[in-house]
């Protein structure tokens, strides 16, 4: 459960609903599973906060979260969450490399997209370094270089068209493809709100990975 205010006054509104109903359903919340961070605004850190307390006990601040298996920072950069999802990548072609050694070439490029291309929550980045960026699509590439047994001078896109494979760029601009219509066809009045705003960071970079201008 996540409370979301734009301040502190405004969340200890928020925290006073969720007390009085949980008294009232005869619930406690756990205050030591609790958390509460601020998010920094133009990369200004806030050390002015109010003290936030759920049924009386001061909550803990923290600098990130992770939530819904997405990696969340007061920064609100996105880059301990790509790497997450690197660390996450290169577990899982290990795995496939190791078990499934001896199978079929057809059958190892199912298992590549299956399990190794679907980039958990990558929609919402839209702050991080090329760096973190560039870690990940290598670690894309050689993920399949090693499931094919290929060596690793050959080329990343060669090798994906032979074996008609998106290539990383391509499953990038996918799934942004994806979250962009997704969001258009939202019922929800917030989402669709969002989605009609071009100042929106997330629809903005959605965009450009889409057109091929937001990745280097």
């Amino acid at each position: 459960m996540v409370l979301l205010s734009a301040s502190p006054c405004g969340l200890k509104k928020l925290l006073a609903i969720c007390e009085a109903y949980a008294s009232s359903h005869g619930l406690v919340y756990n205050v030591d599973k609790s958390e509460v961070m601020v998010f920094e605004s133009r990369g200004r850190k806030s050390l002015d906060i109010p003290p936030v307390k759920l049924n009386g006990v001061l909550m803990r601040r923290v600098d990130s979260v992770k939530y819904l298996g997405h990696h969340l920072v007061s920064d609100l950069k996105d880059n301990d969450d790509i790497e997450r999802e690197r660390r996450a990548l290169a577990v899982r072609a290990n795995v496939i490399a190791r078990r499934f050694a001896r199978c079929s070439k057809e059958v190892k490029v199912t298992l590549f997209r299956a399990y190794c291309t679907s980039f958990y929550t990558c929609s919402l980045w839209a702050t991080y370094t090329q760096k973190s960026y560039s870690a990940l699509r290598v670690q894309y590439n050689n993920a399949f270089r090693m499931l094919m047994g290929l060596p690793r001078s050959c080329s990343a896109s060669g090798m994906f068209a032979e074996a008609k494979v998106d290539c990383f760029y391509a499953t990038m601009r996918k799934r942004c493809a994806s979250l962009v219509r997704r969001m258009r066809a939202s019922t929800d009045s917030i989402l669709s709100m969002e989605a009609s705003r071009m100042d929106c960071v997330y629809i903005g970079r959605c965009c450009a990975v889409s057109h091929g201008t937001g990745q280097q």
